[in-house]
């Protein structure tokens, strides 16, 4: 049996994942659930309704959205893990802020076409709001009021900016941190964070089984090559999407 910091026994036959190998997951998730909502939607094939029930429809868009879910979550709890493992917390913000930029063009290409989209923000921004929570908290945790007023502010930027998974996004990585010693705690906590509760319920399934190693991912050329596969593979999509015709 392993222990957490909390005295939770959690089966060592159940710590099989490592970091690398959720930030993959997530990463195929992604792809798989944005290849969907904004390319396979065109195809009527994709589009056709297999189930139909008065609260729920299901098809091969639907079905594959569903898997997508699994992202964010995963991508929250290695932001929350990256806050305790790095070595410095303001080059990991800037790494974050750094590409929340690069990405913004291609974010506003994929969904509208075009290059300034002021009403809408990539994850970026919300990944790297969460982790301003988790600093802000580390300093001022003894001063109660200025550090409600901190976090406050922040969670009133995202809402400001319109970052993808907004407020509720930033919340779930400042959440996950501060449970990360209590992992049954994180996952129950995550999952009724999460607006789609029912999908999230993989994504926490996998977070459950983490083993607390780095894993294959290491080095520098290899962690930004998984940052800059988000603003890569907007582009990618906005390129078939104009390509084909279709609407944004």
């Amino acid at each position: 049996m392993s222990e957490t910091a909390s005295g939770e026994a959690i089966p060592q036959r159940m710590r099989v994942i490592s970091g690398s190998t959720l930030k993959v997951i997530a990463l195929i998730a992604m792809l798989i659930d944005h290849t969907a909502g904004h390319l396979l939607n065109h195809i009527p094939a994709c589009t056709e309704v297999w189930i139909s029930t008065p609260l729920f429809e299901l098809s091969a868009v639907r079905l594959l959205r569903i898997v997508g879910r699994t992202a964010f979550p995963i991508y929250a709890f290695l932001i929350a893990e990256g806050a305790f493992h790095t070595r410095s917390r303001k080059r990991y913000a800037a790494n974050l802020l750094a590409f929340a930029l690069i990405s913004e063009i291609p974010w506003n290409l994929e969904h509208k076409g075009k290059i300034f989209l002021p009403g809408s923000q990539n994850v970026f921004f919300t990944l790297f709001c969460g982790l301003m929570l988790i600093c802000i908290y580390e300093v001022l945790r003894d001063r109660p009021v200025k550090c409600a007023a901190a976090l406050c502010g922040v969670l009133a930027l995202t809402v400001l900016l319109r970052s993808d998974y907004g407020m509720g996004g930033a919340g779930l990585v400042f959440v996950l941190y501060l449970l990360r010693e209590r992992r049954i705690a994180q996952c129950i906590g995550g999952v009724c964070l999460c607006s789609a509760k029912y999908y999230a319920f993989p994504a926490f399934f996998l977070i459950f089984c983490y083993n607390g190693k780095r894993g294959f991912v290491s080095g520098r050329a290899l962690k930004y090559l998984f940052y800059a596969a988000y603003p890569i593979h907007l582009m990618i999509i906005w390129l078939v999407i104009r390509q084909n015709g279709w609407s944004f």
